[in-house]
């Protein structure tokens, strides 16, 4: 906070008298018409503003310096563009309708911002309207839907990112600018973060530690928040969707504002009773009940902005345990009383708790940006078995996040130096422990670069990491022990604009991951788990080397991305099962560790064969296994299957006067086969293929060019399918003694309703 606070001082002493102003028109390609409503942000500034009824903007207060501004409009292609401010103050747009085409789009690079193109590593980008479309139970749910991208679920509630087969720690997500950091490593641990404050995603395909160091070997999810609304308003939002199978329903309340100061608040709540599906009725123990309050409060200056976050999240989520009826092979209620249509918590049960606050600045300093993040988060998990009023297990796990760098550009080349890192200390404070209290310090310097040339855009860096783990002791349970790891990891990438539609890329990577302290000394189990678990204390880190190759191609009647990637990892960390050897009445899994390979594609492509209709199919597939091993344990566990997705789409009304963006699709989710399993002593078992059949329908209501309501219906699972995903942790309850059949199945048919009011002051 002083090293900001100097920062600021010395930014507005030298930016006093040095702001800019840009004005412009915004108008239609088509017929020369102004456009109103047209939203214009600056991404590196957390400001923007908005043309008026005469397609005319102005904003003052700029920094005069290269910035990249954003120009949005409904049912058009987005437009993205650099602008020097020491030369520029005035700027127009013409803006087209939206196509086939892949949109430009600004994503998180190596050296700050980016644009989409010239990414030299496969960027999925999850818009708002594409997460609207989807029906969901939690983000991580909702952003399963992209090629390249698995979630391992334990029912509704709690859902893990795996991205081209890797998953726990090996994927880091970023929300509010920082790390998220919430007991990530465990199976029954999800992402604890508001769906309805994320307004779009970006996923990162491929070791991202330049940026954010271990744990970021897969890649990232960067969740991204609303972005600043104009100066001179007040914008609210109220949004609500209810689900048939489950009874789900949320609301989310949002008041937004720009004045002197910018400011934002949020209410989010949202609850389910047990899911059913055809084989199991309904699932006791799956209901769940989650509650998030956040607010932001904002500078936005000429010296650059500040920004502070805050927000809780509350998590109540069952617990599923599986058991069975011997005479009915129904599964057991939790305690005579219970209801299966229950919002309220029901033992077995959790209780889930996050708060963050995040301290966010941009300060312009000569030619350059520094950027200065601090964090705090403290993540309490709870587990009541016996009573709702005492719980079991009771771990607390308290984090410090920060990161400090300068981006400068300089000759044509864009450079970014800085160092970030993290303190972490978890506290066991109920009577079962599964693993040591903790202290863990973690430290980082990277530098990396990007240039953008007539046909090649190039980029790269390295980064130095070194983390420190020490382990406290517990009377017959856990040792003490400290270890220290640390690891070189660097990036080297290029794309080739071969054309003005056709671009291919290229990347080679090392990326880096220290074992988590569940890998290096668990010794317990707990409720909602079904096995006993054991570390190993002599784990090395993960060490690894990816190749990508890629292309994307767009045209006014097709859009398509390609992507290959092999990746070779020594150490690699997972679990199996030991043979016969059951601790505390459970099976005894032990980790251990063997290099591997992987390789795999993800290949989309939309056919655009006439004006409203679209053909959309994506396909993403990976083969993962230890090297050098026999077949019962040649393959990884948790190794998502090939997967095809296909949807038609028709686009009624694209831009109408009353109605905008008013569709009707109808989809098909097809999941192969997965017999690539780990065999050895049935740590894992196969899982059978599975297509489900799906719809939807949507559109957007207008009133004087602005939005005024978003509704969509969404229908999954029609045929009422009954299956199991290979990554549920459900597939391998309690074997049901009247069918045979093992585990509990996946929710069963589903109609979704979706209701997103914006409001402008």
């Amino acid at each position: 906070m002083l090293l900001t606070a100097l920062c600021l001082s010395m930014a507005t002493a030298v930016a006093s008298a040095l702001t800019a102003t840009l004005t412009g028109i915004v108008t239609h390609n088509g017929d020369g018409l102004a456009l109103p409503g047209v939203t214009l942000f600056f991404p590196d500034l957390n400001t923007g503003t908005v043309t008026g009824d005469d397609g005319h903007y102005s904003i003052d207060g700029l920094p005069l310096a290269s910035v990249t501004v954003q120009v949005s409009y409904i049912g058009h292609q987005t437009i993205v563009k650099d602008i020097d401010l020491r030369h520029t103050t005035h700027m127009d747009f013409v803006m087209k309708e939206s196509n086939a085409m892949i949109n430009e789009v600004v994503v998180t690079a190596f050296t700050g911002t980016s644009q989409l193109k010239n990414s030299p590593t496969p960027v999925n980008v999850v818009s708002h309207h594409d997460l609207h479309a989807v029906a969901s139970t939690n983000i991580i749910d909702a952003l399963a839907q992209q090629p390249g991208i698995s979630q391992l679920t334990t029912g509704g509630a709690i859902s893990k990112p795996v991205i081209r087969g890797l998953g726990y720690n090996r994927v880091a997500v970023v929300s509010d600018g920082i790390r998220q950091e919430g007991q990530q490593w465990g199976d029954e641990h999800g992402i604890e973060v508001d769906a309805d404050r994320v307004q779009s995603a970006e996923v990162l395909n491929g070791p991202a530690s330049l940026m954010y160091g271990s744990d970021a070997m897969a890649g990232v999810l960067v969740l991204n928040n609303m972005p600043a609304i104009a100066k001179g308003r007040i914008e609210a939002n109220v949004n609500t969707q209810y689900q048939t199978n489950n009874g789900l329903w949320d609301y989310s309340l949002n008041v937004a504002g720009n004045k002197q100061v910018l400011w934002d608040l949020r209410w989010s709540q949202r609850m389910a009773h047990a899911y059913k599906n055809r084989y199991d009725g309904y699932v006791t123990g799956s209901q769940f009940h989650q509650r998030a309050l956040s607010g932001l409060l904002g500078l936005s200056r000429k010296w650059g902005n500040s920004t502070l976050m805050v927000n809780h999240f509350h998590l109540t989520p069952g617990i599923v345990e599986g058991e069975r009826d011997s005479e009915t092979g129904r599964l057991e209620v939790p305690s005579d009383d219970y209801n299966v249509k229950t919002y309220h918590k029901a033992l077995p049960f959790q209780q889930v708790r996050h708060t963050k606050a995040v301290l966010d600045n941009s300060i312009f300093l000569g030619e350059g940006r520094l950027k200065l993040i601090v964090g705090y988060q403290h993540n309490q998990r709870q587990e009541f078995e016996e009573s709702p009023d005492e719980p079991a297990l009771d771990f607390r796990l308290h984090t410090v996040n920060y990161d400090a760098r300068y981006i400068i550009g300089l000759g044509g080349w864009k450079l970014a130096a800085g160092a970030n890192g993290m303190w972490q200390q978890s506290l066991n404070r109920g009577e079962e422990v599964l693993i040591p209290e903790y202290k863990l310090l973690d430290i980082g310097v990277f530098a990396t670069t990007s240039r953008d040339l007539d046909r090649w855009t190039l980029s790269g860096g390295l980064r130095f990491d070194n983390r420190h783990i020490h382990s406290l002791a517990l009377e017959d349970v856990f040792t003490d022990f400290s270890r220290n790891f640390s690891g070189v990891t660097g990036s080297v990438g290029a794309v080739y604009h071969a054309t003005d539609r056709l671009n291919v890329r290229l990347n080679a990577s090392r990326g880096f991951r220290t074992p988590n302290m569940s890998e290096l000394a668990s010794n317990g189990v707990h409720e909602g788990s079904i096995r006993y678990e054991l570390g190993d204390q002599d784990l090395k880190s993960e060490f690894s080397w990816q190749f990508d190759l890629g292309a994307d191609f767009s045209s006014a009647v097709i859009s398509a991305q390609a992507s290959l990637f092999l990746n070779r990892i020594d150490n690699y960390i997972y679990i199996k099962r030991l043979a016969g050897v059951e601790t505390e009445g459970y099976q005894t899994y032990q980790y251990t560790s063997g290099d591997a390979r992987l390789w795999g594609a993800e290949l989309s492509v939309d056919v655009h064969p006439v004006e409203p209709l679209h053909f959309e199919n994506s396909l993403g597939f990976v083969d993962a296994r230890l090297m050098n091993q026999p077949r019962e344990r040649r393959y990884l566990p948790c190794t998502p299957p090939l997967r095809w997705k296909s949807e038609l789409r028709y686009d009624i009304i694209r831009d109408g006067r009353v109605l905008t963006n008013t569709y009707v699709a109808v989809n098909i989710d097809c999941n192969a086969k997965q017999s690539h399993y780990l065999m050895e002593d049935d740590s894992e078992t196969a899982t059978p293929a599975y297509c489900l059949l799906g719809a939807s329908v949507g559109t957007q209501f207008k009133h004087r060019g602005k939005v005024v309501a978003n509704v969509s219906v969404i229908a999954d699972n029609l045929l009422d399918k009954a299956y199991q995903s290979h990554l549920s942790r459900l597939k391998y309850a309690d074997v049901n003694p009247v069918t045979g059949r093992m585990g509990v199945f996946n929710m069963g048919r589903n109609f979704t309703v979706k209701l997103d009011i914006p409001l402008t002051f």
